[in-house]
């Protein structure tokens, strides 16, 4: 079992869970952060961390596997994020917000830190 971060975590990213995380397997996009799954040592640490539950263990994922995927591939091409950004400033109106990833999903990759 790996953590993933699923569709909540789009427009929000809060990233309070990169500093919690023990082995650094959080990578960071424009708009949304992702766990490289081989990385992941499944402490669970992250998942409380997350304001707004976009933190799930690969068995809730899809069934298709959605997440997991979405995860591995950008965390190969995304940056290492280890230290809490700012969250943007209009998160709050996507926080409830259902189906962000086909509205909003981004592949350009964020800073990193």
């Amino acid at each position: 079992m790996t953590y993933i971060v699923t569709d909540a975590c789009i427009r929000c990213k809060f990233m309070d869970c990169v500093e919690v995380c023990p082995v650094d397997c959080f990578y960071e996009g424009e708009n949304t952060l992702v766990i490289n799954p081989d990385e992941c040592i499944d402490c669970g640490v992250c998942e409380p961390e997350c304001p707004v539950d976009a933190i799930k263990p690969d068995t809730e994922d899809d069934a298709d596997g959605k997440w997991l995927r979405i995860n591995s591939e950008y965390a190969k091409v995304w940056p290492n994020i280890t230290v809490k950004g700012e969250p943007p400033a209009d998160r709050a109106d996507f926080e409830r917000e259902t189906g962000k990833f086909e509205k909003y999903f981004s592949e350009k990759p964020g800073k990193g830190s």
